[in-house]
């Protein structure tokens, strides 16, 4: 079973190419330190990875 996975914008999106920034958007981060938890499935840890140059995670127990 996989955890869960707390993600936060730590960095603005602007200046980045508009692919980084739609898969921002579909991970549900809008606002600088804003926070969402999403299951740690691969698809999602695929999307972390293509922006984690502006993203913390945090693994958190279910």
């Amino acid at each position: 079973m996989s955890s869960n996975l707390k993600i936060t914008l730590v960095k603005s999106p602007i200046g980045y190419n508009q692919r980084q920034r739609r898969t921002l958007k579909a991970l549900g981060l809008g606002k600088l330190n804003s926070s969402v938890v999403r299951a740690g499935t691969p698809e999602i840890k695929g999307m972390i990875n293509a922006v984690k140059h502006l993203v913390t995670v945090e693994e958190i127990e279910n």
